[in-house]
């Protein structure tokens, strides 16, 4: 791959450590992207031989998001998708899902990590009529992406708000839950909201391995009860079949049986 580290350009690329596995590069690597580094290699490696599922995991959350998305342009009308924690581009980002159902679709990603802006280029592809922009912001900061978001999408209308494999960077449940809050309000009546993020209590074995990674000083992601993930819909019309293990959201009719991972989502309206 082409090291934007060592590519002329932003300060952002010049932050980018290298040295230490990202949880942001080691996600591209197990989808299959080709944007991230030996280290990251390494941990994904490692975590898979702890734990294979991971891979599976991965994938169930990216074909989840998938179908959200198609519910949400096809049958709920949205065309306005507010995706924060985005990562690297690999496949069916949102922007190539909504897109390509309805060409005027408007999309702001979000996220803070400089090999993500190193590569917001490959994100800022868009139909020509839809948009497609990025904002370099934090999640903590809910109010500074509610106004730059402002700048591509018009809130006034309903959006989409994505929070997939996200809020788990946030160690203090009260914390996420107030931040989701925050960007919910932010949001006019008829918006959707969109989470999925690792649970416990489904998977032992994954457990213990998430709980070994955040042991390695790479950025932590903490595992949550499915109730506390179920929570983050408070207030909201959460759409059936409420928040399950991502496999069991809605899958085709032709998909395979699938077993429960320790993964969990689901889909809500604000009235």
């Amino acid at each position: 791959m082409t090291d934007p580290a060592t590519t002329p350009g932003s300060a952002a690329q010049q932050n980018i450590d290298t040295s230490v596995p990202h949880s942001a590069r080691i996600w591209n690597y197990w989808l299959g992207g080709k944007d991230n580094y030996p280290v990251d290699e390494g941990a994904g490696d490692a975590y898979s031989a702890a734990y294979p599922g991971i891979v599976t995991i991965a994938r169930s959350s990216r074909a989840f998001l998938r179908r959200n998305i198609t519910y949400l342009v096809t049958e709920a009308g949205i065309d306005q998708f507010l995706d924060i924690g985005t990562g690297l581009p690999t496949v069916d980002n949102t922007h190539e899902v909504a897109q390509r159902l309805d060409p005027r679709t408007r999309i702001v990603y979000v996220d803070h990590d400089p090999m993500v802006l190193a590569h917001a280029r490959a994100l800022l592809t868009s139909t020509a009529e839809g948009a497609t922009a990025y904002v370099d912001a934090d999640l903590s900061d809910p109010d500074r992406i509610l106004t730059a978001a402002a700048e591509t999408l018009d809130l006034t209308r309903p959006t989409a708000l994505i929070l997939s494999n996200i809020l788990g960077h946030i160690a203090d449940y009260e914390q996420a839950r107030a931040i989701v809050t925050r960007l919910m309000d932010g949001l006019p009546s008829g918006s959707y909201l969109s989470i999925n993020d690792g649970s416990r209590g489904t998977d032992a074995d994954y457990e213990q391995a998430q709980d070994a990674y955040n042991e390695t000083g790479a950025v932590p992601y903490f595992l949550r009860p499915v109730d506390q993930i179920a929570a983050f819909f408070e207030g909201l019309e959460l759409l059936e079949p409420g928040v399950v293990s991502v496999p069991f959201w809605r899958p085709a009719p032709d998909s395979p049986a699938a077993e429960p991972i320790g993964e969990h989502g689901g889909l809500a309206r604000k009235p």
